[in-house]
């Protein structure tokens, strides 16, 4: 699956970079996220780095007949709208597994947010794993994964680290790129 992922990869013009670190654990945040075209990039990342990674994805998008296809690709349903305290069962799923890599968007939807959403932070703090941070950049067309970030709990430290990285990664729809940083 690894060559056929970097092959359709390479064929629509994209070139995959980075690797998959030594890591059993660890929660990935992509960015940005701003097209539909986003999701079957970041799959094919996915396939391509050959490691078993679980994401979160809407719950409506989990129905028939395709959500054999989302559920057969790691995909965990979440209802968006209500609080079902995500964060502290995602913390105990890591708890109770020795290889957990768990795949989020922060910025929760395709269109334009003025901050991303911290399910990601509040996760990967709570269950004592590093963030993994992924990327595609439609400029360079390039897409991958970056380096893995140990979270100190500070906020605005941490968000720089991250934020310095994606700087220069540009979205395939770049006008509804929103900062980085939390909601006040």
């Amino acid at each position: 699956m690894m060559e056929f992922a970097s092959a359709v990869l390479r064929l629509v013009g994209w070139r995959l970079v980075g690797r998959a670190p030594d890591v059993s654990r660890c929660v990935i945040i992509f960015a940005p996220h701003t097209s539909n075209w986003d999701f079957p990039i970041m799959l094919l990342v996915k396939f391509a780095f050959r490691h078993r990674v679980h994401y979160l994805a809407k719950h409506s998008l989990f129905r028939f007949p395709v959500a054999w296809f989302f559920r057969a690709t790691g995909g965990i349903p979440v209802e968006r709208g209500e609080r079902h305290d995500l964060v502290a069962t995602m913390a105990k799923a890591f708890a109770e597994r020795p290889t957990l890599w768990l795949a989020v968007a922060p910025e929760g939807t395709r269109a334009r947010r003025d901050h991303w959403k911290s399910g990601f932070y509040h996760i990967a703090l709570e269950a004592k794993v590093p963030v993994l941070l992924a990327f595609l950049d439609a400029g360079n067309k390039e897409c991958g994964l970056g380096p893995v970030v140990e979270l100190s709990g500070d906020v605005e430290r941490d968000l720089a680290t991250i934020r310095a990285f994606y700087s220069d990664k540009q979205a395939i729809r770049p006008e509804r790129t929103g900062e980085i940083r939390f909601e006040n």
